[in-house]
């Protein structure tokens, strides 16, 4: 893998977050640490801003106020540089190419910095991966074309993982597959934010939530709230509402 900070240390602060698609503002304020090694999640009722979010860290839309990576501001620089720098973003649609085999799909994306995984470690991690390799993208079950969307992303280097609504869709036993892929990547150093509304998935893996709600954050806790009844009361309440 490519170098990484120290454990437990900041990877990500962002701070007083706003972001716009045209006129209508859709985050109005998001304030959240992830530190390095973390597994993290927004988690809220659609429409709250998850996705935005993410997109707002990628500079996939207008934002403004701070988002700092290894202490580097990436307010201002494009989605390109901020790939570069070591962020990459799995999207909610996966965005595979029907056209393409598997692993043309897989191969799609440019090295942009050492460490990425190999092609191999990527089939290891995804064995379905690797007996459907040949197969066209259209011919790919839902929980076939998350693996590669996933997949795909850990080849290029990247030290941040944005992964948008992993298990929106699947079967449980996909889902469960996923969990287990992204606590391997968490073995390996990776750190991961994601979104999820499945907040019984979220708690089994995640190290850090916070409730996003109206574009901004109303509740966080960490991985001893799992065990707090009237915390998971709070966070569940949210949900609800």
């Amino acid at each position: 893998m490519s170098e990484r900070i120290e454990t437990g240390a900041d990877l990500l602060v962002v701070e007083n977050l706003k972001a716009w698609y045209g006129d209508s503002r859709a985050l109005q304020r998001i304030d959240l640490r992830v530190r390095s090694g973390q597994i993290a999640t927004l988690v809220g009722r659609n429409g709250a801003g998850k996705t935005t979010t993410l997109r707002a860290i990628m500079g996939l839309v207008a934002r403004e106020g701070s988002i700092r990576f290894q202490g580097r501001e990436l307010v201002g620089l494009l989605p390109d540089a901020i790939a570069r720098c070591g962020i990459a973003y799995c999207p909610e649609e996966r965005g595979i190419f029907p056209g393409l085999t598997t692993e043309e799909n897989l191969m799609l994306p440019p090295v942009l910095r050492p460490g990425g995984m190999s092609t191999a470690e990527v089939y290891s991690l995804f064995p379905n991966l690797h007996e459907r390799r040949r197969s066209m993208g259209t011919r790919l079950s839902g929980g076939e074309q998350q693996m590669l969307a996933i997949g795909r992303i850990l080849r290029i280097g990247a030290q941040l993982l944005l992964l948008d609504e992993p298990t929106e869709g699947l079967a449980p036993i996909i889902v469960e597959q996923i969990g287990v892929a992204i606590q391997a990547l968490k073995a390996r150093g990776f750190t991961i934010l994601l979104v999820e509304q499945n907040l019984d998935f979220a708690q089994e893996i995640s190290d850090a939530f916070w409730m996003i709600e109206d574009g901004q954050v109303v509740d966080q806790m960490d991985r001893t709230g799992v065990v707090d009844e009237a915390a998971l009361s709070q966070f569940r309440k949210h949900l609800s509402l």
